[in-house]
């Protein structure tokens, strides 16, 4: 099905090239991603796929020798052109292939952003924590611990905090890359029912190496192969074979990669 012209662009990537010196880890990219939606991109190793979440959020800006090119709009602006990074950071929540809990409570994991942003009732930070460890479907499991250490809980739970932490500051866009890389199974499947649920609210562009995922979770998926955009299509019409490139297939498949 492919998606109405009204559809909102949440993100417009125009022309979008990333370097690391002289290695080329993406060039020439062009795609849409639409509002609520969840974007998929796939590809081997060394695609380009997390340089791109970089350059979204400007972290490119702390890593040296990383240059881009090109444009990425955030509801029509061009990311480069924010004055202020740490505004445009607050709209998009990122999440990183291992959990990164800060040394701090469960609870002021999820605080330390709403409190960064000005917040300082009690109650307003009660509800704060709350809602986004339910969003994360976490709460139920910490409710009774929340002054416990984040880094004490499981790997599992220590992912599903990071994504309330990403929450807590109500990004617009949300950016995770290979989430469940350390997250064994079941748990896996526990945060996918929550980023469907969640795409109701927050767009989300998700990095995968399962291809199994993508096709579960993503709305389009997109399918990078050596800093090349291949092709963007609907997930189920890749799966079904209807593709532009035989190469798209033959990862899918499994013949790669």
């Amino acid at each position: 099905m492919v998606k109405p012209a009204t559809q909102v662009k949440k993100l417009e990537v125009r022309d979008l090239s990333i370097r690391y010196g002289d290695e080329i880890a993406l060039h020439s990219a062009d795609f849409d991603v639409y509002e609520n939606e969840i974007f998929g991109i796939i590809g081997p190793a060394n695609s380009g796929k997390t340089s791109f979440l970089r350059a979204i959020n400007r972290m490119n800006e702390m890593t040296p020798g990383m240059n881009v090119t090109g444009m990425v709009k955030f509801d029509g602006i061009d990311v480069k052109s924010w004055r202020d990074v740490y505004a445009l950071r607050s709209r998009i929540g990122v999440v990183f292939p291992l959990p990164v809990g800060l040394p701090l409570s469960i609870y002021d994991n999820v605080a330390l952003s709403p409190r960064l942003s000005g917040v300082k009732s009690k109650s307003e930070l009660d509800d704060i924590v709350e809602r986004c460890l339910t969003r994360a479907a976490l709460f139920d499991e910490v409710k009774d611990r929340l002054d416990s250490l984040g880094s004490l809980l499981s790997g599992g739970q220590q992912q599903r905090l990071t994504i309330a932490r990403a929450l807590s500051q109500s990004p617009e866009l949300l950016l995770l890359d290979e989430f469940s890389i350390a997250v064994d199974p079941v748990t896996t499947m526990r945060i996918e029912d929550v980023l469907k649920e969640l795409k109701k609210e927050v767009t989300i562009v998700l990095v995968s190496n399962l291809v199994a995922q993508a096709r579960r979770l993503a709305d389009r998926t997109a399918f990078f192969l050596g800093g090349e955009l291949v092709e963007v299509g609907e997930t189920e019409e890749l799966f079904r074979g209807n593709v532009q490139d035989s190469r798209t297939t033959d990862y899918l498949e499994g013949r790669f990669g």
